[in-house]
């Protein structure tokens, strides 16, 4: 007999999930599915990712459609077109012996007349992308006036991907007597916002400890130099050699150049970005299933609805510049009852940032030793002789040539047998790694746990500044908030007041431009998020910012001329979470407002207000925010 059968599920519904093997509730379905077929509450559910969420939600709206009325009577929002279509396959799954009930699934990517079809021949159930949606919604394609239960899954991740106007839009249009429900894997503020916003005294329910990674998953890093980050992933690789995981990279550059060496090395890789077609996106994502592929090279926003059970690891090739994202990221191992492993990657420099996504997870990492070319070299031995062990001892195929064998290996000991054929199998690994260097940075660290303490405003997205705030930091050195007290031996000496005023450039650096960015409160931006973002941008010698002024859907900076030129190239052609960068000249400071000319009155540094504006006329004046920071040799997957 079923647990599920305590839950009071229809008979057509028990008999579809066991025989998709469903035997056990998880704890999320075991308490949301029996509230939502007797409750009329709107509903908040925190859950990781991998814990059976879709199952939670999908079989009470299943059971509670009414197949002869053919309008649209529940909606469930996601943030991507895999996860859209991942749960528009488990309803259909789910809904096997549940006759006349149609699921449709909108999604971009696709042809939107065929959506329009399906729609108008009869959807009880949608699940769609916020966008795709609205689209329909225009052209008056679908209709949400019977909709009685609206599903936001992912919820933070669909605001984090800036869909929070489209939301807005929708919720609208859907009856005020409708039953919300909520579902995400954190709880950030903005989620928050919609919860109190577009639902009624919802009742809330935690699985686990709220925004925290699954126990069974753990989290180890490995701290090297920028340089040697590609090279660690090949040596994490070697060492466990029946790896089966995805490697996150920030942008869909980074994901093709990273599948794109590993290939040429010998891995069996795929990639997985936004920009493929859809065609290729299942052909990619149905390979990985199948086990065909190894390792997905992945961008964040791509791997979303990705359904793999079986994941050995995740690698974070970077840290997620999102610090909430790492919990999405961890949660595609460990799934459905079983261990991983999630293994960050960290250039020596930003360990802070472990600090904040361990407050996050409620977890530690286990900081380890990334494999030294011997501890390579004898796991891979062991994985070898292992196979040999459990080859058959009575194959016979062999047989009629063992005369000619021990013929032509008489002359030869046991041990010289052996060590040749060793060689033959394993001579190669043998000659790589014979001069491998020692790929751990060898510094002074404190523990993430306390060396992040106050930067948690630093991460990009982690929680919006004020419009008003300025930055007049130099790009190139993210300084901790109000409140972060360093250890007595990292505090500069102190020097006189008059010394205090950075060195003077040599020469006039030329005019000051004021730049537009495409992103702003909305998206989460911050002005050290934008500070950050520059920098990975620009891996040579530091820029110098000016003003920066962030707004609900834009952003403003000041920065010299020349450095826009090389800057507005390298930024254009990135993408944050899928969305493509836009940077562009603008003539004044903000919308309608600030037209003061980009060179201020100037005055003596040294008695310059903190709110000063650049000067960029020479060395009295230059802003006391202003600084210098020895360049740096750029890496290629820095």
């Amino acid at each position: 007999m079923s647990e599920f059968e305590n839950l009071g599920l229809a008979p057509t519904l028990l008999k579809a999930i066991t025989e998709l093997g469903f035997e056990t509730p998880t704890p999320v379905q075991a308490q949301v599915i029996p509230r939502l077929l007797q409750g009329e509450r709107d509903m908040v559910a925190l859950a990781q990712t991998g814990t059976g969420k879709t199952a939670a939600f999908g079989l009470p709206l299943l059971q509670l459609t009414d197949a002869a009325d053919l309008a649209t009577q529940a909606l469930v929002l996601c943030p991507t077109r895999e996860l859209c279509l991942q749960i528009a396959k488990d309803l259909a799954g789910f809904s096997k012996y549940t006759p006349g009930v149609r699921v449709v699934a909108v999604y971009g990517g696709a042809g939107i007349d065929t959506q329009i079809r399906a729609l108008r021949r009869g959807a009880h159930i949608i699940v769609a992308t916020p966008g795709r949606l609205n689209d329909l919604l225009r052209r008056r394609a679908a209709k949400l006036a019977a909709v009685r239960r609206v599903v936001l899954d992912e919820a933070d991740e669909m605001l984090n991907m800036g869909f929070q106007e489209e939301l807005e839009t929708i919720l609208k249009e859907v009856p005020d007597a409708a039953r919300t429900l909520l579902f995400s894997a954190t709880m950030p503020k903005s989620v928050a916002v919609i919860a109190s916003k577009y639902m009624d005294k919802p009742e809330e329910i935690q699985v686990g400890q709220r925004n925290a990674g699954a126990e069974r998953i753990s989290h180890e890093c490995y701290i090297v130099h920028a340089r040697d980050r590609y090279a660690t992933l090949k040596r994490l690789l070697d060492y466990y050699g029946d790896i089966y995981a995805i490697v996150f990279c920030r942008t869909r550059i980074e994901t093709q150049e990273v599948a794109s060496q590993l290939m040429a090395d010998g891995y069996n890789a795929d990639t997985l970005h936004g920009e493929l077609s859809q065609p290729q996106r299942d052909r990619v994502m149905q390979a990985f299933r199948d086990r065909k592929v190894q390792l997905l090279v992945a961008t964040d926003v791509a791997a979303r609805g990705l359904d793999v059970n079986d994941l050995t690891h995740v690698i974070n090739y970077n840290l997620p510049d999102v610090a909430n994202h790492y919990t999405h990221r961890s949660g595609r191992t460990g799934r459905a009852v079983k261990a991983g492993i999630s293994i960050a990657i960290v250039h020596m420099h930003e360990t802070y940032r472990l600090g904040i996504i361990e407050r996050i997870i409620k977890q530690h990492f286990v900081h380890k030793e990334v494999p030294s070319s011997r501890d390579v070299c004898q796991k891979q031995l062991g994985t070898l002789l292992e196979r040999i062990k459990q080859l058959p001892a009575d194959d016979r195929r062999l047989e009629p040539f063992m005369p000619t064998i021990n013929a032509a290996l008489a002359d030869m000991t046991r041990e010289d047998m052996i060590r040749r054929l060793m060689l033959m199998e394993f001579g190669r690994t043998l000659d790589y790694y014979k001069n491998a260097p020692d790929l751990n940075a060898r510094t002074q660290h404190r523990p993430a746990s306390h060396s992040a303490q106050g930067y948690e405003r630093s991460d990009r997205y982690e929680r919006a500044a004020p419009a008003s705030r300025s930055a007049h930091a130099p790009a190139r050195s993210e300084r901790p908030e109000r409140g972060e007290r360093p250890e007595r031996s990292e505090r500069p000496e102190r020097s006189p007041r008059h010394e205090r005023a950075p060195a003077a450039p040599a020469e006039a650096p030329g005019e000051v431009v004021r730049l537009q960015i495409n992103f702003g409160h909305r998206n989460g931006l911050t002005p050290a998020g934008l500070i950050s973002l520059i920098n990975r941008a620009t891996p040579g010698p530091m820029l110098r910012l000016g003003r920066i002024k962030v707004m609900e859907s834009v952003s403003v900076f000041e920065m010299y001329e020349r450095d826009a030129h090389g800057l507005m190239p390298e930024l254009n052609q990135r993408e944050i979470d899928g969305r493509p960068i836009q940077v562009v000249p603008v003539s004044t400071f903000a919308h309608g407002g600030d037209t003061r000319p980009a060179h201020p009155t100037p005055r003596p540094a040294a008695h310059a207000p903190r709110s000063a504006a650049p000067g960029p006329r020479g060395a009295e004046y230059a802003p006391r925010k202003y600084a210098h920071k020895a360049p740096r040799t750029p890496h290629a997957h820095e």
